[in-house]
């Protein structure tokens, strides 16, 4: 018997796509108090365009308030392939109010089912398909087989429940024939993850991803479920396949401690790859002892002086701590175990029985944690509270002295260095030392210029010696593309043609040669940037003739803001002011432009209002309280500080607020709104999936 969940869309000659379906149902949907943005295209790739998409949008039709609406954006339509067939679900983001996003989607097109995920997430839409008395579907049905491997679990990260005895065998049915590892993967895992794969299988799954991956392995990644049930069954193959692997098998091999795996792993991480730190720490702790301190000590007397090595060895010795931890409070609610993992952080900076680099890296990772420490100790009472606060009384007495002249990873994902900008709003002797230091040298690489060259040029701290330092690197390392478009930094060569223009460097001349010629293609739009070194009126007006022009907005209204403040010697907030209202200036525009501008000395050159970080919600409320300004611009800050995730999405914000930053938050906009307005109401929501 099948039982129809659904009808699964037709797949013959001249049918439809799902793309072109969904497209219809979409065309169809909107109202007076709900708008559905048109379908995506590349220059929408966040949520954060699509909000931006929408305010353009609502200023063309003369929409005025909060009105709801709802997109999807590049990465979503991932979704589906290049013949418009959806191979995953689409995630459909919004803003404004949850219920009238809700009510204008409605039940989605017919074929489809739509998920109303909440009002903290992205509602899903995907195909509706059919199963069988066993809830099995079609083999032929990639929609269902890709639905049943979802509920079933076949991601190893996700967990996997019991498998019932039809479910065990479609999947091994699906295994049974010659297989493709690309279409196996899923099934393989699916399997493996309750230790069902069998060794018959096990081999013909090795050959084949051998056969399809002559000669180069690792450029393929669904290797799991075959290294571990090579490890698992005891099979000589699997160190094979784990050296042919590298890195990427090291959690594997982790999971199967023996010697030979510790000596894999150790390689591995000695050879320069940090990601296996971790899993060369667990496998030398279930050899050789629990003790996480003396593990420690252990892989530190080996491990190269590296500070990403330092970094991973830490998060090693942290995890372990607080697992121990765990296991001694198994009740423990998720809020008491972080802030169980916190105080990890912060004893550790202390604590002797680690080297003192380990000590300078804990330093760094509790600097956000120890309020919260606190905060938490105070709120309980005993001897672990008083320890807590005891250990946070030892971190502060140790922690400039272990950070004196240090600085954050270079080379960590961008928002992990956007997240600590704000802590370089008044730079110490020692920061500028050592942001110097790392201009200087050659093993810093183009994100850890930007980032460091754009503190000192914001700060005036740059020099002569930062150029010297930078031109032999010019031609093969910094002239190319590196986009900025989420960081509060600037392309480093904007920013190196600036400090040169305004130090009137020799080096000036050649640079702006460079930013003349037509090619490469992509720094047109970053060429008038670099008019913010030694501005004159020329800049400026050929500046504002790309302002008003309507072109796309890539840092030119900050740079002529900024520029134009120069030039009449005052404050830019006020240049950025009397542009309100004024025709040709893009309102949303001006408004980031506005908050990002409050603190000249270390102006904000992220695209977009980021609503996660500190930075922007502390230049949100001086605008807002700045009695220096107008009326219409105060409104503005206050605006921006409503939407900010502090007040609407706090557990997002990064580093996290505490209590007492929390609820000074709220205090602040209960003070400016009248009538109260609620701070947890939501108008945006998180990325899904």
């Amino acid at each position: 018997m099948v039982v129809l969940v659904g009808l699964t869309s037709d797949r013959g000659a001249g049918a439809r796509s799902d793309l072109t379906r969904i497209k219809e149902w979409w065309r169809g949907l909107g109202g007076a108090d709900f708008v559905a943005l048109p379908p995506p295209t590349r220059s929408r790739y966040t949520q954060s365009d699509g909000h931006e998409d929408a305010a353009e949008l609502f200023a063309a039709r003369g929409i005025t308030g909060r009105a709801s609406f709802a997109y999807w954006h590049w990465q979503s339509h991932s979704a589906f392939d290049r013949t418009g067939a959806l191979r995953g679900r689409l995630y459909l983001h919004w803003g404004g109010d949850h219920a009238t996003v809700a009510a204008g989607l409605g039940a989605g097109p017919d074929g489809y089912r739509l998920v109303d995920n909440g009002p903290q997430a992205a509602f899903e839409l995907d195909r509706v398909t059919a199963v069988d008395a066993d809830g099995l579907p079609d083999p032929q049905d990639e929609a269902g087989v890709r639905q049943f491997l979802d509920r079933i679990g076949a991601d190893r990260h996700d967990g996997a429940s019991p498998l019932t005895g039809p479910e065990e065998r479609w999947l091994h049915d699906r295994l049974a024939g010659p297989v493709g590892t690309a279409t196996a993967d899923r099934f393989a895992t699916a399997l493996e993850l309750r230790q069902a794969l069998t060794p018959e299988e096990a081999s013909r799954l090795l050959a084949a991803g051998q056969a399809e991956h002559t000669g180069r392995p690792a450029a393929r990644s669904g290797w799991w479920p075959v290294l571990n049930a090579l490890l698992r069954q005891g099979r000589a193959e699997a160190w094979e396949l784990a050296a042919a692997l590298g890195p990427a098998a090291a959690g594997t091999l982790a999971d199967h401690p023996s010697p030979q795996a510790l000596a894999a792993l150790r390689a591995t991480a000695l050879a320069g790859h940090d990601e296996a730190v971790p899993a060369w720490f667990r496998t030398y702790r279930t050899l050789h002892g629990p003790d996480p301190y003396a593990a420690a000590q252990a892989l530190w007397a080996e491990l190269p002086g590296r500070e990403t090595a330092r970094a991973a060895l830490l998060g090693a010795v942290r995890t372990a701590v607080t697992e121990e931890w765990r296991a001694t409070h198994p009740d423990a609610d998720h809020e008491t175990a972080r802030s169980a993992a916190a105080l990890t952080a912060v004893r550790l900076t202390t604590d002797d029985r680690l080297p003192r680099p380990l000590r300078v890296a804990a330093a760094r990772a509790a600097y956000d944690q120890v309020a919260h420490v606190r905060e938490r100790a105070a709120r309980a009472t005993g001897p672990e509270a008083a320890e807590a606060l005891a250990a946070a009384d030892r971190y502060e007495a140790a922690r400039d002295e272990l950070l004196a002249g240090t600085g954050p990873d270079l080379t960590v994902y961008e928002g992990a260095l956007g997240d600590l900008w704000h802590r370089y709003r008044a730079p110490s002797p020692a920061d500028f030392r050592w942001l110097k230091e790392q201009v200087a040298d050659p093993a810093t690489g183009v994100q850890g210029i930007a980032f460091c060259l754009e503190l000192l040029y914001a700060h005036g701290a740059a020099g002569a010696a930062e150029v010297d330092a930078l031109l032999p690197r010019r031609q093969k390392e910094l002239a190319k593309q590196y986009r900025t478009t989420y960081t509060e930094w600037r392309h480093p060569l904007v920013t190196l043609t600036c400090l040169a223009q305004d130090l009137g460097h020799p080096a000036a001349a050649g640079l702006l040669a460079w930013w003349a010629r037509p090619k490469p293609l992509w720094k047109a739009p970053l060429r008038l940037l670099t008019h913010l070194g030694a501005p004159d009126e020329a800049k400026a007006a050929e500046l504002w003739e790309f302002v008003v022009s309507g072109g796309h907005d890539t840092g030119h209204l900050m740079t002529w803001v900024l520029l134009r403040a120069r030039l009449d010697g005052t404050h830019p907030l006020h240049v950025a002011e009397r542009l309100i209202g004024r025709p040709g200036v893009r309102e949303y525009v001006l408004h980031r432009v506005l908050i990002g501008v409050a603190d000249p000395d270390q102006p904000l050159w992220h695209y977009a209002v980021d609503p996660r970080s500190h930075s922007w919600w502390r230049r949100a409320q001086e605008v807002a309280d700045d009695p220096r300004l107008s009326p219409a611009a105060r409104a503005i800050g206050l605006r921006t500080a409503r939407d900010h995730h502090v007040l609407r999405h706090p557990d997002q914000v990064r580093p996290p607020l505490t209590d007492r930053e929390l609820a000074e938050a709220r205090a602040w906009l209960r003070a400016r709104t009248d009538p109260p307005e609620d701070p947890t109401a939501p108008t945006r929501t998180p990325v899904a999936g």
